[in-house]
């Protein structure tokens, strides 16, 4: 066909052609120069441009502009092509306006009037064009004029799919810049809606925004949850031929496949049992799709396919809820670690990561250790390697602690220098986490000076002088041990600190060895004196002063050493007021005043791990805190450690502070998980009532602070409402969120030894206004008052807008108990008091030990066990479906064992635990019977104790 009269633009093509034929800068700018002499002459003089000629123009201004020059002339020509019914002028126009045209500009009114006009056009391609404008700029003054108009062109039902498209993505933006000034609550079951649409590309479009707006307000969009379901369930049973105009490389629908995973990843698992089945249909059959042979050699394929299968796991996990996906997504990740494709590598060790922290998947994890050990030793990428480190730290449990810390420390001597410091961190926190016998924990952290001292912060050797200091049976070891790390020729300077230290503290328990007396521990720190920087002499110094007292003997040496010009004249004035003050006490003091002013120090106060708080600082990406935390729309807990910001060794400025007067601790020995009995201390925020228990401090400002009515409903017994449903899901694990509303996330994250307990608390403030008179107290009703002991830690009374604050209780369990404690909260939320009562997710079977025995074992225990008052026996219709797998699961969350080839019938479920209490150990046998045609289960529990048999029979039935 003939071209059109203009529709070439031939005097842009010339001019384009000089440009590009200039020989130099200064000719190219010659050229452009008497161009736009020429255009501003043509848009001030000739008043009958027509539209063409205003397009070739305003063409030759972009072009210039473009090539890096500013353009100061042709918005208005540009405005009025925005007019035309041309679409290469309008074109034209609305590309000028999106490129050179700022959102504030004076013109920006008539360009929003233009849009405007277009946006009610007839024609489909000019509402793209202004669409697409918008979707450009994305001004706030955009946003506020056209909310109503963009909204209505998405759901309306005259519109055509490719407008909708467009109309989706633009509301997103302007969603993303001025989310305040787009009112959805109109549209929003017309939105959500559009995941039911006919044509894919709308879905698709709409999936993006859909996500955007769950964001801002999940409760709002929560229907699209079985809409998606629906959608997805369509596409992955779907073959490539169904959806073939929107399948990639044999992959139906890729991108919004992704999509809906990631919006579901915005929300809890379903509570409609048929869209949760439907659910786990689809990701089952993701990851059956993930086994088959591709079916194309191309990257293409295998990257779309493994897209999907990525967000599929990462769904998987956040859900947290299905044993057999959760295994199933683990043995398929565990054959990307050794594929050649190093992303597939690095994003299966990332998402493994999170599955470690899950109960259900943790043992599958564990499978794939030798293999990620390798990784750590043999790949060349030091992203991937990274990877390894923190999959190795998440699987890392008491069961493999003494293999993965002992491969840490050996590729650390030739580990890259980027990531040293994060796992000179994690080695030290898992060999305390998980230390059982503390002379190890020393060897550890001895060996992380020596081999990577540099990289110790000061939290990592402050920690081990607090538990060496803390533990009567380690103090010992730790002398002697550090005695011979200071021997070695070359020497860090942290294991001089360390050293000097502990000796000063303890190095009278190996003075009786004459290979390391009193002086050879004196010469030997001396040595190191002078190698050492000014903190590290004065610590040196505060060691000396301590052997006064500890070895009388070696006093003179001492003396001597403070005597010298190297110390009383010291340029540097910390280190010559300590030894000038030292130097005075040794001599005026009598051997009674010695010993009281430099007596042992106390054991310090348990508190919570800095190193971890140093660990989350440094990546808090890379630290799987808790079981359920992938992705939830949640405050993020953080993980209760054995310990969290603790006092620091002193290192004192002075005498009068070094030698300060100590009092002898009344606690004794700390444990090092932190899971110690010892009373709680005092707290401004407690008041001491008749219970013995926190009291209500809201008392006093009942009258003056109005309460809040409507914020909190309460169901018949009183409790907050949304606890109980979260509360029964604690029955099988020890970290979750209890609780949740526009207001407060409660977190719990608990920890359980024998018959102690230790459950921390959290509480995130949703809000961007503070919290006062923050108040939580526990009360133990009726008979828990004598059947659980429980020691509290105040919490802050201040929360800070998106804060985040930690309650600990630890508490033992005294005897069997049925009820749970109640957890009442009381703060103040702009003017109003607001009131929780919920329940402590604390449950008999947490205190229960799952043992191991043999057949005959066994049935020599249940027969003994056959009196009436010794059995409970329950008959009850399975809630859920009977699956092998997922009762095995259940059974090992209880805290039970599970007996292998003890019953004759092997559908049985035979386990054995031992439930520990502060007076005695109660043995527990059980048997669980299903009959897979009726779908009955048959429950028996055996026990010393009657009410333990009734107690756990009646838990474990709300398991099936």
């Amino acid at each position: 066909m003939p071209a059109v009269k203009g529709d070439g633009m031939r005097g842009l093509a010339v001019f384009i052609s000089d440009i590009r034929n200039c020989k130099s800068k200064e000719a190219e700018i010659k050229r452009i120069n008497k161009e736009l002499a020429n255009v501003r002459n043509k848009f001030k003089g000739d008043k009958t441009l027509d539209g063409y000629q205003k397009k070739k123009y305003v063409c030759k201004l972009l072009f210039i502009f473009l090539l890096g020059h500013d353009i100061d002339f042709g918005h208005m020509e540009a405005v009025n092509l925005l007019s035309s019914n041309k679409y290469t002028e309008k074109q034209i126009g609305y590309l000028f306006i999106s490129v050179l045209v700022g959102a504030s500009s004076d013109l920006m009114k008539l360009v929003i009037q233009a849009i405007k006009n277009d946006l009610c056009s007839r024609n489909p391609i000019h509402v793209n064009l202004a669409l697409q404008c918008v979707a450009n700029i994305g001004s706030r003054d955009m946003a506020e004029t056209l909310c109503t108009d963009i909204p209505r062109l998405l759901v309306s039902g005259d519109t055509i799919d490719a407008v909708k498209q467009s109309a989706a993505l633009t509301l997103l933006k302007l969603l993303r810049s001025s989310h305040d000034l787009i009112p959805m609550g109109e549209w929003t079951s017309r939105i959500v809606h559009l995941l039911n649409d006919q044509h894919m590309g709308v879905v698709t479009s709409a999936a993006s925004l859909i996500e955007a707006l769950v964001k801002k307000n999940p409760e709002e969009y929560r229907g699209c949850v079985s809409l998606a379901v629906s959608r997805l369930s369509r596409i992955v049973t779907s073959s490539y031929t169904d959806l073939q105009d929107y399948t990639y490389y044999f992959v139906p629908a890729p991108w919004l496949s992704v999509k809906l995973l990631r919006l579901l990843q915005n929300y809890p698992p379903p509570e409609d049992p048929s869209v949760r089945t439907r659910l786990s249909e689809c990701l089952e059959t993701i990851l059956n799709k993930a086994q088959e042979p591709p079916k194309s050699k191309k990257v293409q394929h295998s990257n779309a396919k493994n897209a999907v299968l990525f967000e599929a796991i990462n769904l998987i996990i956040h859900m947290d809820s299905d044993p057999n996906l959760l295994v199933r997504a683990c043995n398929q990740l565990g054959q990307f670690l050794q594929h050649k494709e190093t992303n597939l590598r690095y994003l299966a060790l990332e998402s493994m990561c999170l599955l470690a922290t899950s109960e259900f998947s943790h043992e599958a994890v564990k499978k794939h250790q030798d293999t990620v050990i390798t990784a750590l030793k043999t790949e060349r990428d030091v992203s991937v390697r990274q990877r390894a480190v923190d999959l190795l730290y998440a699987m890392c449990d008491r069961t493999n602690a003494e293999e993965i810390v002992g491969e840490m420390l050996e590729y650390l001597e030739t580990a890259d220098y980027s990531i040293r410091e994060e796992m000179v961190l994690k080695v030290a926190i898992l060999a305390e986490k998980y230390a059982i016998d503390y002379t190890w924990y020393v060897d550890v952290i001895l060996n992380l000076i020596r081999i990577a001292g540099d990289y110790v912060s000061e939290e990592v050797w402050y920690r081990v002088i607090q538990i060496v200091i803390n533990r009567d049976d380690v103090q010992g070891y730790a002398a002697k041990t550090v005695f011979e790390a200071l021997q070695a020729p070359a020497c860090h300077e942290n294991m001089v600190k360390v050293g000097g230290y502990i000796l000063g503290e303890f190095g009278n328990l190996i003075a009786g060895d004459p290979r390391s007396s009193p002086i050879v521990q004196f010469r030997l720190l001396h040595s190191k004196y002078h190698l050492c920087g000014p903190s590290t002499r004065g610590l040196l110094l505060s060691t000396y002063i301590k052997f006064v007292n500890l070895f009388p003997e070696i006093k003179p040496q001492i003396q001597e050493m403070l005597r010298s010009d190297n110390n009383l004249r010291n340029p540097d004035v910390e280190l010559q007021q300590r030894a000038v003050e030292y130097l005075h006490l040794s001599s005026v003091a009598s051997q009674d005043v010695l010993a009281t002013v430099l007596e042992e120090m106390p054991p310090f106060p348990e508190r919570e791990s800095s190193i971890l708080a140093k660990l989350k600082k440094k990546k808090p990406a890379s630290i799987p805190e808790q079981s359920d935390q992938q992705k939830e729309h949640r405050l993020p807990a953080p993980q209760m450690g054995n310990s969290t910001t603790e006092q620091q060794p002193q290192q004192p400025a002075a005498v009068q502070v070094t030698v300060s007067v100590s009092t002898p601790s009344s606690t004794g020995s700390v444990d090092l998980l932190g899971m110690d009995t010892s009373p709680a201390p005092p707290s401004a925020n407690t008041v001491p009532a008749s219970s013995g228990f926190l009291v209500d401090v809201f008392d006093t400002l009942a009258s003056s602070v109005p309460t809040a009515t409507t914020t909190n409903g309460l169901d018949i017994d009183g409790l907050s409402a949304a606890n109980n449903e979260n509360f029964k899901k604690f029955i099988t694990k020890n970290n979750g969120v209890l609780f949740e509303n526009d207001l407060l996330q409660i977190g719990v994250k608990s920890e359980y030894r024998q018959n102690l307990a230790r459950v921390g608390i959290f509480y995130g403030n949703k809000t961007s206004f503070q919290f006062t008179s923050f108040v939580s107290t526990l009360s133990t009703p009726g008979k828990l008052t004598s059947a659980l002991s429980v020691q509290p830690k105040p919490v802050d009374q201040l929360v800070e807008g998106g804060a985040q604050v930690q309650q600990t209780f630890n508490i033992e369990c005294v005897e069997e108990f049925t009820e749970a404690p109640l957890l009442n909260i009381n703060y103040v939320y702009s003017g109003v008091l607001q009131k929780l009562n919920l329940k402590l997710p604390l449950f008999l079977n947490k205190f229960l030990e799952a043992a191991e025995m043999n057949s005959e074992a066994f049935f020599a225990r249940w027969k003994a066990l056959s009196l009436p008052n010794q059995e409970c026996q329950k008959i009850f219709k399975a809630e859920f479906p009977i699956d092998v797998e997922q009762s095995k699961a259940k059974i090992l969350s209880f805290g039970l064992s599970i007996l292998q080839g003890i019953d004759p019938n092997p559908e049985n479920f035979v386990s054995a635990g031992i439930l520990h209490n502060r007076n005695q150990q109660i043995g527990c046998l059980v048997r669980l019977e299903p009959n897979l045609e009726v779908k009955m289960y048959r429950l028996t529990v055996r026990s010393t104790k009657d009410a333990v048999a009734q107690i756990l029979a009646n838990l474990l039935e709300g398991l099936f």
